[in-house]
Parts: structure tokens; C-alpha cells; sequence
């Protein structure tokens, strides 16, 4: 991760300085960077293209924007995450979203997904308390190299996928790894492995 501009940020001054191109977040004021390897681009790539399918199955009002913002309230922060599931009926009740494509209520935001990088920590420990904070039903940790510390994916180290879905408004955690068949609350019918989504759907 790359501290590309000094401390004490605001919201309204990242937004000004900001490039337009995804990968860009503000972290306490802070802003942070990050070029993603190829098989992290994969496997984005891949469950970009079969949410998408699913929710023109299942006829939903969501949509996946290239690189919409999630803000956290009252916080110099906001994360730009790997996915990020809109409900497009929700998108009246976000003041920010027509002018600057930023949501900041969780019944915008079904579902996000983070691909882990060097940035494990960011990932397992402050987005997770954020988008619980927020509300944001499923949250999807994609940790494919298995880098997260042993509290979140166990010992001996391997590649994890972690669910966590809110239930009375806290993340309860379930992990799937190799061939365990995913199980996602919002999209039952999926039915793919950890490995698959590991691959970016390759067999």
C-alpha cells in the first residue's frame, strides 16, 4: 500500500484530488493506493461477471458500478472496494451519490467483496467493523493466497474465503476453503468452490 498524499485529508479534498481511476481510498485521512496483481484482477473479473448474471436471473434492482466510493460517517474515510453490489431502489436516500457516485448507507449495499493483497489487516480488521457499522448485509473476505493473520484464517495458513453476513446487526463468519461449496444469505443459488473463485473460475 502507498501513502500517496500527507495526513489529514478531508473527505471533500480527496474527492477534489482524486484520479479518476478505482484503487483509490481514503483511510483516516490518509490516502492509499494500490496497483492489484493479475490474479486478483481474475478473480474480480469473474465474480463481477457471474453477480451480474445472477441478478438479471433473479430480476433484482442491483447493479455493479466500476468504482463507487463507500463512506464511513463522521470519519475521514472511505473505501473503494474490489465489488460492490448497488440496490438501485435504495439510491434516493444517498445525497452524495449522484454527483460523486459515493454511498453512504448500508441499504444501498448488499454486498461487498475485498480481494486480499498486502493490505490483509485493512481487509479483516477496520473494513469489517465499517461495513458492520454500516450495515452492509454480506461482506466477502477473498484471501487467495491464504495472507491473513492466524486469528482470522487459522493455523496452518491457507487460502480462505470468509462470509460474514449480518445477523441483529453483527457479522457472524463462515470460512470455505479448497472444495467447499460457497453459501451465500443474499445469492443461495451460487454454487461454486472456494477454489473456483481462487482461480477466477478457472477448473
Amino acid at each position: 500500500m502507498i501513502d500517496t498524499k500527507p495526513n489529514g485529508m478531508s473527505f471533500e479534498e480527496f474527492l477534489a484530488w482524486k484520479p479518476d481511476a478505482p484503487g483509490y481510498e481514503l483511510f483516516r485521512g490518509q490516502v492509499m493506493s494500490m496497483q492489484p496483481s493479475g490474479k486478483h484482477e481474475e478473480i474480480i473479473g469473474f465474480l463481477n461477471v457471474e453477480l451480474s448474471l445472477e441478478v438479471r436471473r433473479l430480476q433484482l434492482p442491483y447493479f455493479l458500478p466500476k468504482q463507487a466510493l463507500v463512506k464511513v460517517a463522521g470519519d475521514n474515510t472511505s473505501y473503494c472496494p474490489d465489488v460492490v453490489l448497488v440496490n438501485r431502489e435504495a439510491l434516493a436516500n444517498e445525497p452524495l451519490w449522484d454527483k460523486v457516485s459515493t454511498l453512504t448507507n448500508g441499504a444501498s449495499i448488499p454486498l461487498v467483496i475485498e480481494v486480499v493483497s498486502a493490505n490483509w489487516r485493512t481487509d479483516y480488521a477496520y473494513k469489517l467493523v465499517d461495513y458492520e457499522y454500516l450495515g452492509i448485509c454480506e461482506y466477502w473476505v477473498i484471501d487467495y493466497l491464504g495472507s491473513g493473520g492466524r486469528r482470522y484464517i487459522g493455523s496452518p495458513k491457507q487460502p480462505t474465503l470468509s462470509i460474514y453476513q449480518l445477523i441483529d446487526e453483527e457479522y457472524q463468519m463462515s470460512q470455505f476453503r479448497g472444495d467447499d461449496v460457497i453459501q451465500s444469505a443474499l445469492f443461495p443459488d451460487l454454487k461454486f468452490t472456494a477454489q473456483q473463485i481462487f482461480n477466477g473460475g478457472y477448473v
